[in-house]
């Protein structure tokens, strides 16, 4: 007689937490394709299909209008510009079912968010308004050219370890009256306070740690956002001064207490004094990695530029200086020291390595912008208002999402000379490849598209007698930077 075995092999236990993880990744991923279409008030279906055909169609998008041609879009070209032109995507909803989506953490369990601003150039587009000159590189031959084209600030939350994933939360475009210091706090406000209103960060839990790369005035980052739970790292330049902290005060001295205790000039050794903890971690990549840390650094502020309108006495804005060291770089390039710069003061060893890993991981976001831009097509199109731009780039946004959201549920459909790769380790543009598969399993809301015919159109031979209108490239107000501009060369406040 035979008897029955209980299933406790671990072949087995793992395939049953893998098909309910699937069922799971299946579910979030219907709910938010049906959160989706609730946030388009206006030419649902149009912008729907339009976010189905990105997604489904095999290879890069390089026009906007063979995204027609896709079976999922059932739709003629007419209403895949007329949704982009005529709808509406409601973007406050869009933003607060992003930030109930689960979300990817760090090592030490903390939610770690990269900001950084990715430009879409628009050099040939006169017709466009509210451009701006955007930085770019790569452009010229070992240099850096400005071209008109229109900035994005985007916040996404990075994951632990080596990946091409990042969970996009916001995307705001910088426009010709927009300060970007202003602009960027204010985003970082609206997403941490999403985050906290969603319940993925509970009071006793770790910092929301915000790193950002070099460009950023992370001090004064760090000062507009003091009252929020959030912890500030970016990369500052290498020819920076920041100032010491200042000495105990001597009893009888007197006078007034200084501020500062010295500078620190990160291009002078001579300046350093002796840090307050230094660690090495070897590493695969980057051979033996050292960081060197002094406590309680803080730049010294004038009344110029962003703390030109501050009242009262400026702040003194302590933090954690690191600098990283690596023993090589990937090729043949010389590996020069990376500084940076935490907003929080005594620092353990684990920290500090937290801390320079995190930044590290920043760069995950690059590889989100060039799929973004060479696979998913988000400067391919040639649009003409700024608000059709919005709309596309919240499409690309919400495809983007949809690929995250079925990492787990997609097979591996490698290509003959591609290395196979195993099922949850695959890239975003491998997970697109299989998401047609993937679509016919969840949820559909979009309508079936009514007959129609297409309108009559200009008349042939005809000339267009409402030319668009030209716009410059460029900011549209002049922000003085310091107090002898703010009250004139006369001396005489300005009314």
């Amino acid at each position: 007689m035979l008897k029955t075995l209980p299933i406790t092999t671990k072949a087995v236990r793992m395939s049953v937490l893998n098909a309910a993880a699937r069922v799971e990744s299946l579910a979030v991923l219907s709910r938010f394709r049906t959160d989706f279409y609730g946030c388009l008030p206006a030419r649902a279906d149009a912008l729907f299909e339009l976010a189905e055909a990105l997604l489904c169609t095999d290879g890069p998008v390089k026009t906007l209008v063979e995204l027609a041609l896709a079976p999922e879009h059932r739709r003629g070209h007419g209403a895949l510009y007329d949704g982009l032109n005529s709808g509406r995507i409601e973007a406050a909803r869009l933003r607060r079912s992003l930030s109930a989506l689960p979300l990817p953490r760090a090592a030490d369990g903390r939610i770690v968010l990269a900001v950084d601003v990715s430009p879409w150039l628009r050099s040939d587009a006169p017709t466009s308004a509210e451009r701006l000159f955007c930085h770019v590189y790569g452009r010229a031959k070992n240099a850096s050219q400005f071209i008109p084209g229109w900035p994005y600030s985007f916040v996404a939350a990075l994951e632990n370890g080596r990946t091409s994933w990042t969970a996009m939360l916001d995307a705001i475009r910088l426009g010709p009256e927009d300060d970007a210091t202003v602009v960027t706090a204010a985003q970082l406000r609206e997403v941490v306070t999403r985050l906290l209103d969603a319940g993925q960060w509970h009071p006793g839990d770790a910092d929301i740690l915000i790193v950002a790369d070099a460009g950023y005035d992370v001090t004064r980052l760090a000062f507009l956002l003091a009252d929020l739970p959030v912890e500030l790292l970016g990369r500052i330049r290498s020819d920076r001064v920041l100032q010491l902290p200042a000495p105990p005060r001597v009893p009888g001295t007197n006078g007034r207490p200084p501020k500062h205790g010295g500078p620190f000039a990160l291009s002078d050794p001579t300046t350093w004094p002796t840090p307050h903890l230094t660690t090495t971690t070897q590493t695969t990549r980057y051979g033996i990695a050292t960081a060197t840390c002094w406590d309680r650094l803080h730049p010294q502020l004038t009344h110029r530029a962003a703390w030109l309108d501050h009242q009262g006495d400026l702040p003194i804005l302590e933090g954690t200086l690191i600098r990283l060291q690596v023993e090589r770089l990937p090729g043949n390039a010389e590996p020069r020291p990376v500084w940076l710069w935490s907003s929080c003061t005594g620092l353990t060893a684990n920290q500090a390595d937290l801390l320079w890993q995190a930044f590290l991981r920043r760069f995950d976001l690059e590889h989100t912008f060039r799929l973004f831009k060479q696979t998913l097509g988000w400067t391919a199109p040639k649009i003409r208002a700024p608000e059709a731009a919005d709309r596309w780039t919240w499409l690309i946004i919400v495809a983007h999402t949809q690929l995250r959201l079925a990492r787990h549920l997609a097979e591996d459909l490698s290509r003959p000379w591609e290395q196979p790769s195993t099922p949850g380790r695959l890239t975003p543009a491998r997970v697109r490849r299989g998401f047609r598969n993937i679509r016919a399993k969840t949820t559909c809301p979009a309508s079936a598209p009514k007959p129609g015919k297409p309108g009559p159109g200009r008349p042939a031979g005809s000339t267009n007698r409402q030319p668009a209108p030209h716009y410059d490239v460029g900011k549209t107000i002049k922000r003085e930077t310091t107090l002898a501009a703010r009250l004139g060369q006369t001396g005489k406040r300005s009314s």
